[in-house]
């Protein structure tokens, strides 16, 4: 079974972008799967819903509801999170982000939403 882990710039697409990101997890993912996220990304998306100004506030709040209610699965994580998103899609996890610095990092295959409102494989 593989692990998807979302990263918080993928959380706050669901309130951004309008997108049903985990329907669109669903169509993509044709294969066992279970959803993650890293501790760091919980404690990214607390400080976005309680220091940020601006669209990221309510969009990090809805994150953060949602993970509540689809009992995500919360990996352990220390540093920066982009540096255990790459250690985790090394160890085999397909790593979904919006970021372009950390897809650059990351082993494929890995996740991205395209045109604001898809989630593709990005594999080659």
């Amino acid at each position: 079974m593989k692990t998807v882990i979302i990263d918080t710039n993928a959380l706050l697409a669901i309130a951004l972008f309008r997108i049903d990101l985990f329907s669109e997890i669903e169509r993509t993912c044709d294969f066992p799967y279970r959803l993650a996220v890293l501790q760091g990304t919980n404690r990214e998306l607390e400080s976005l819903a309680t220091t940020e100004k601006g669209k990221f506030t309510p969009a990090a709040r809805l994150a953060i509801a949602l993970l509540k209610a689809k009992t995500i699965t919360v990996l352990k994580s220390t540093g920066k999170v982009d540096d255990a998103l790459v250690m985790e899609s090394r160890k085999g996890a397909l790593v979904l982000t919006q970021d372009k610095e950390l897809k650059r990092r990351l082993q494929k295959p890995y996740l991205t939403i395209r045109q604001k409102k898809y989630v593709t494989v990005v594999s080659a």
